[in-house]
């Protein structure tokens, strides 16, 4: 998208290594890659937990100060021995608008005046207060019936107005003050900031026109897209993920938080222990049930199929997660692989392909600023 999401700040254009930031409740993420023979070289990687930073178990959601989220990008750039300051970051979903919206096609001088004014029915804060962008969407990728008919008062004739699909983008102001500060205080320099999804669909294949569905089973919340030529269809944030599997865990097994983190990560999904599986089912069956829920009613809206769901966060790599998805999920489901973007030795593969789907986010904005470098 042109504006903001990609001039917030400026970078200077070098062949020099990169790196992917992802900051979310429960940990932070890392990628450093660089471009080689036309390709992009993974050249380190890492995750840390914010939970203990503040008393919690690992895998658990933080409120934690923009202190502590510095003091802790500081301990992973370390830990995983970042040789870079040059960066992009992921801006999370819930600092961030997404809309999709209908206006009048009266050119790009008018949609100027009337853009800002259509979304303060959607924004709740001042306009001023954020900042936004927004794009025509592609005639070949506008919904049906984008028109409506009105009657003409003067002629009483049925008259067309002629309506278009704008995609509109804003980040509150204050959302990309608080991560300019974390990141620089950190030692990096940023160079632009993207809300997360875009980073998780550049990691994604799909062809022009096709509809995909995509899952981020996080710690905290599970974020549902449907996704269109890079146009977000249709968005949804369902109050539970992985954490809600170790707190029934914990309550039904009678054992600790950090003791029930490390059950549901030995024993997932699987069904050999049929009382773990039952617990663990029981949270993940209900976020994805209402998952199905969503690609259901896009797919009566819009008359058209979604092809493949892609699962990606922390919580989709637990053992057994893809195959219960695709019970239940009324499409094709599977793990998402961001590392098959990047090069990197081949012992590593059993490993990057385990880790992958938390890792979507960074290496989505590392592949971006690997492009901006040139």
């Amino acid at each position: 998208m042109a504006g903001f999401l990609n001039k917030i700040l400026s970078g200077a254009k070098s062949n020099k290594s990169v790196l992917g930031v992802d900051i979310s409740s429960s940990s932070i993420k890392v990628v450093q890659i660089k471009k080689e023979k036309g390709a992009a070289i993974l050249e380190t990687y890492g995750e840390l937990a914010l939970g203990p930073y503040t008393g919690l178990d690992k895998g658990q959601s933080t409120n934690l100060s923009l202190e502590k989220i510095t003091g802790a990008l500081k301990d992973l750039l370390k830990e995983a021995n970042v040789t870079t300051k040059n960066c992009g970051v992921a801006i999370p979903m819930s600092s961030s608008l997404i809309n999709l919206v209908k206006m009048p096609d009266v050119g790009k001088k008018r949609l100027q005046e009337m853009v800002p004014i259509e979304m303060r029915k959607y924004i709740p804060v001042p306009i001023s207060e954020v900042s936004m962008d927004w794009r025509v969407v592609p005639k070949e990728s506008q919904a049906p019936n984008s028109g409506e008919e009105k009657p003409d008062e003067k002629d009483e004739k049925i008259k067309r107005i002629d309506k278009i699909e704008i995609f509109v983008v804003a980040i509150h102001k204050e959302t990309i003050e608080n991560y300019t500060q974390i990141v620089k205080e950190a030692g990096l320099k940023p160079s632009f900031f993207e809300i997360e999804i875009f980073s998780t669909i550049r990691t994604t294949s799909s062809k022009p026109g096709e509809s995909i569905m995509i899952i981020d089973f996080g710690a905290g919340t599970t974020k549902v897209y449907i996704v269109e030529s890079g146009i977000i269809r249709d968005s949804h944030v369902i109050n539970k993920g992985s954490q809600n599997i170790s707190v029934s865990l914990s309550k039904a097994l009678g054992v600790s938080m950090a003791e029930a983190e490390d059950i549901k990560r030995e024993k997932g999904l699987l069904k050999d222990d049929q009382h773990t599986y039952q617990v663990s089912s029981l949270v993940v069956g209900g976020v994805l049930n209402e998952a199905n829920q969503v690609l259901l009613g896009y797919q009566k809206k819009y008359n058209k199929n979604v092809s493949k769901v892609f699962l990606t966060g922390g919580g989709s790599i637990l053992e057994g997660f893809v195959e219960l998805a695709n019970q239940k999920i009324s499409s094709s489901v599977i793990t998402s692989d961001p590392f098959s973007s990047l090069q990197y030795p081949a012992f590593l593969e059993k490993t990057l392909k385990r880790a992958g789907p938390e890792f979507a986010v960074a290496i989505g904005v590392a592949l971006r600023k690997l492009d901006e470098s040139g």
